[in-house]
């Protein structure tokens, strides 16, 4: 399992963001929201997700997923999970 850092995650995170979005400019930070992007609905939630799961090789729980509420969530969880914690 290859260790990946906050920095490594925000920006992978970033690439996804504006393939969904196909918007290049999208700046994603550690607080961002579904309230910060107006495209981000819910059939776009699902293209991120599968997009996720693609660009860092996992699977994401529903669980998981509802959790989160915002990048800096993701960020997080995707740090724990390639640690091993």
């Amino acid at each position: 399992m290859t260790l990946v850092s906050p920095d490594q995650a925000l920006a992978t995170l970033t690439e996804v963001f504006r393939e969904v979005f196909d918007e290049e400019g999208i700046v994603l930070t550690l607080e961002t929201t579904a309230d910060d992007i107006e495209e981000w609905d819910s059939l776009n939630q699902i293209k991120l997700i599968i997009s996720c799961e693609k660009a860092f090789d996992i699977r994401l729980k529903p669980r998981e997923i509802n959790g989160l509420q915002n990048v800096g969530e993701m960020v997080d969880h995707l740090v724990r999970h390639f640690s091993g914690a």
